[in-house]
């Protein structure tokens, strides 16, 4: 049977384009769903009729046909060499191994002789994979439990490497170093094997309940890819020891679930919006998933939730999906790449940096293909505006070329992730328009007195009012007993200039620092001293330094707050009075000032060198005790979350006493807005920053979701529903420092974290996850994040008793700090010197590190 087939995805403007394109089918005369077909950047080849190889063309399948003939038995495995030039391929069989030159085979056909290959290798048994050197000089060939290294000019076996205890399903070459191998087997381990001495270097443990069927080299981020019956996919890095790190984990029908469930939230969100962009949408089958999804309360009743999604096949991208139409390229991260993978039932194109599915083509949707479910795949191109893919049906005989068009599909992807948003302009942290008179920023602590009529004047009442009297010990004499003045006055020549005491509060913290961040540093690695804050075994709730860098605030869970100089050195001054733990700490930007909010419902400001608050919210403030509370706006307001709700404070701070009114507070406060989550039991975490002006306030409640509210407007504009699959328990946003110099759109950046899913690295522009980062133990207690102040490093707490530091455009952490003896739970970056400093969580020590970039603390 030969035909070919296109699919239409109708656009807005009203012209149809191809997605898919069948170029090509035909149907073998036996079954090849466990066949390992072969793809390359210009030809396809797959088993005819069982000992014949079937060699097409992508681009002209039909005229230019190529027949390779010398297998006496059925065909089990071929692939493709790395090089154009010679083109090689390999054709494997329980006879023979034989590789093929394919350009030559085609030359001695046009000349009237019968094509033949190089055989290199006889009666090896059964090989299900085949996989060449980057160099083309060496094949590895995988048959039962046995790998077999093959000199690929003559027939001579250079290694057999042993060790796996079921069939070896895959082995792959790493391109960054040609003598190092990955194998997989049905044992559902890896190994890593060095082929210079047929040395195993290392052995994992079992990986997964199912079969590893795939493996995936990525050259790029020197990284590889396994890929499980059950649709688990798992990406390691190898480390110059012989030990191998696990970065990502992805659950691909979990991703599926949320990849359909976002694409139906965007076009209920977009119900008022053009309806020619609706309509043109709409007629996308992929929409039922996610609507069957949505109408049930967990997704894992879904329709789908028990099919499983074995991972056929691999191939990875040198480029992201997204980044083909994005018009705005500071949005995509650096050294991003994405992964196509291959299941039974359709193709999915997943960012190797977030570990979520930006694309997804279901073969059941497009009822003009020929093969619906798939049972061995090939997958290759060398062009970023198109792929080719050869299937074999699982249950038939039918083999099809498929092309897919990169652009096309991308831009039918950005028509759902703009479909909300197509109108609105990009979110931005620094302020970039004038704050707006209805704005509730916009505000003062005292209410302006009304204007009194024209010529009304105060009226002067009559006698004399009381004076006390005031009895001096001394009286300063007149003058007339002292000598005559010579000169009345004495002229000062260029005085020197008086500097304000405003301007002289704003550069305090830039005395004696005369030096910024050295960016191109170390991140810090070394213990330098121990220090325990509390005699008994108390919790340490929180952690932040002061903008300075100078002192380091610490709050107990014994209902008291520590504050620390930043060498840890002397005492520290100890503020009590709260009646339960104190829940986080926060300092003014002048340093001056310091907050407590603590599990008994209430507030405190407390000068930082004074012992008595001068301002204090109670229970009559605070439905529920606060999660997150923080200054706002340059340190015009005070923002705190309480229940479901933030609530955003206007506040006045005096600190001169009268002997007589001791009793009296000049002090106070008066609630501007109280902004409430929707959707949510209650708010879990909440960010903003204050170091510049700033309108943007991010929160995180129970609901999973995320929302942000735009206080210049005073209301919420954006909402990201399932932004982890736990609550997430902090974010930390890029505040920055006076120390060190960042460009305005790295401050966009944010964090999130949540329990068991690891840390998302967002966008605020796009509010798109841009990469995500694993490889801390965080099960069950909620571990915190900080950014540092150069923006380079991420730090993390873990459950296994250290703290993890990461470049935040990798997502392999480069040091682990260990030595606490308790979980790291809250981590805090200084501003000022390049240090750093962990703080255990139960234990009650503390520990600082001299680095030379930056520093942490975390308990």
């Amino acid at each position: 049977m030969w035909g070919s087939t296109t699919i239409h995805q109708i656009e807005e403007n009203g012209y149809s384009k191809e997605v898919i394109t069948e170029k090509h089918c035909v149907q073998s005369s036996t079954p090849l769903s466990h066949v390992q077909l072969a793809c390359s950047w210009q030809y396809c080849a797959f088993p005819h009729d069982k000992r014949d190889v079937c060699v097409w063309n992508i681009h002209d399948p039909i005229m230019q046909t190529l027949e390779l003939k010398g297998h006496h038995q059925s065909i089990t495995a071929l692939a493709f060499g790395n090089h154009y030039e010679p083109t090689l391929l390999c054709s494997a069989a329980e006879d023979y191994i034989i590789i093929w030159d394919v350009e030559a085979c085609r030359m001695r056909i046009q000349q009237g002789f019968v094509p033949r290959g190089t055989v290199v290798g006889t009666l090896l048994g059964k090989v299900l994979y085949l996989c060449f050197s980057p160099d083309d000089q060496t094949l590895v060939t995988c048959a039962d439990n046995k790998i077999y290294v093959l000199n690929c000019k003559q027939e001579d076996i250079l290694a057999v490497l042993e060790g796996h205890l079921g069939a070896v399903t895959a082995a792959e070459f790493c391109p960054w170093q040609s003598n190092i191998l990955v194998s997989i087997s049905e044992d559902r381990t890896f190994k890593v094997w060095d082929l210079t001495g047929s040395v195993l270097l290392y052995q994992s443990a079992v990986l997964s309940s199912y079969p590893l069927l795939s493996l995936c080299m990525d050259n790029r981020a020197h990284q590889f890819i396994t890929g499980s019956a059950n649709g688990q996919l798992d990406v390691f890095t190898l480390l110059d020891g012989p030990q191998c790190r696990r970065v990502l984990h992805i659950d691909l029908q979990k991703e599926q679930q949320k990849y359909y469930c976002k694409i139906q939230q965007k076009v209920k969100l977009s119900e008022n919006s053009d309806v020619e962009c609706i309509n043109s949408l709409s007629n996308c089958k992929n929409l039922h998933y996610s609507s069957s999804y949505l109408n049930d309360n967990d997704l894992e009743s879904g329709p789908h939730a028990y099919i499983e999604l074995p991972i056929l096949r691999m191939s990875h991208c040198e480029y992201l999906l997204s980044s083909l139409l994005e018009k705005d390229s500071s949005f995509i991260p650096e050294n991003s790449s994405s992964l196509w993978v291959g299941t039974i039932n359709g193709l999915f194109n997943i960012n190797l940096a977030t570990g979520e599915i930006d694309a997804t083509v279901q073969f059941e949707d497009h009822l003009g293909l020929s093969i619906q479910t798939v049972g061995s795949y090939a997958i290759g191109s060398r062009s970023t505006n198109k792929i080719f893919c050869l299937l074999s049906s699982m249950f038939g005989k039918d083999i099809a070329l498929l092309e897919v068009h990169m652009h096309e599909l991308a831009r039918m992807c950005l028509q759902y992730s703009n479909l909300a948003e197509c109108e609105k302009e990009p979110l931005s942290v620094i302020a970039r328009t004038p704050l707006l008179p209805t704005s509730p920023l916009n505000c003062d602590l005292k209410k302006k007195e009304k204007s009194k009529p024209v010529g009304h004047s105060k009226t002067v009442t009559s006698g004399i009012k009381d004076k006390p009297v005031v009895f001096h010990t001394k009286v300063k004499s007149s003058g007339y007993t002292s000598a005559p003045r010579v000169n009345m006055f004495s002229p000062k020549v260029n005085p020197p200039k008086r500097v304000s005491s405003g301007m002289q509060e704003k550069n305090g913290c830039l005395k004696g620092i005369t030096k910024e961040y050295p960016l191109d540093s170390l991140a810090p690695s070394t213990l330098h001293v121990r220090v325990s804050v509390s005699n008994q075994p108390t919790p340490v709730c929180c952690i932040q330094y002061s903008g300075d860098g100078k002192l380091l605030a610490v709050g107990l869970a014994d209902k008291s707050m520590l504050v620390y100089n930043s060498s840890l050195t002397g005492s520290p001054a100890v503020f009590k009075g709260h009646d339960g733990a104190v829940n986080c700490v926060g300092w003014t930007q002048n340093n001056k000032w310091l907050l407590t909010a603590s599990e008994d419902r209430s507030l405190w400001i407390w000068p930082a060198h004074g012992s008595t608050p001068a301002l204090m919210l109670g229970t009559e403030t605070f439905s529920k005790p606060a999660r997150s509370a923080q200054f706002y706006y340059m340190d015009k307001f005070l923002l705190f979350s309480s229940g479901s709700e933030f609530q955003l404070h206007r506040y006045h701070l005096d600190t001169s006493r009268d002997d007589i009114k001791s009793y009296k507070k000049k002090s106070k406060s008066r609630l501007v807005g109280k902004f409430k989550m929707a959707g949510t039991q209650e708010i879990s975490c909440l960010s903003a920053v204050n170091d510049f002006y700033s309108y943007v306030v991010l929160t995180a409640g129970t609901n999973r979701a995320l929302e942000v509210f735009d206080l210049n407007v005073g209301r919420s504009v954006v909402i990201v529903p399932d932004a982890h699959a736990r609550p997430v328990h902090q974010i930390c946003q890029n505040n920055g420092s006076v120390f060190s110099t960042q460009p305005s759109g790295s401050y966009n950046l944010f964090l999130t974290t949540a329990i068991t899913d690891g840390i998302k690295l967002w966008d605020m522009r796009t509010l798109r996850s841009v990469r995500r980062y694993e490889g801390h133990q965080n099960r069950c207690q909620p571990c915190g994040i900080a950014l540092s102040p150069c923006g380079r490093f991420l730090a993390t707490g873990s459950e296994d008793k250290s703290a993890y530091l990461f470049e935040l455009g990798s997502s392999n952490f480069i040091h682990k700090l260990s030595g606490h003896t308790e979980t790291v739970i809250n981590l805090a970056f200084s501003s000022s010197a390049p240090k750093a400093v962990e703080v255990t969580g139960l234990g009650g020590a503390a520990k600082e590190a001299l680095a030379t970039c930056c520093s942490a603390s975390c308990r």
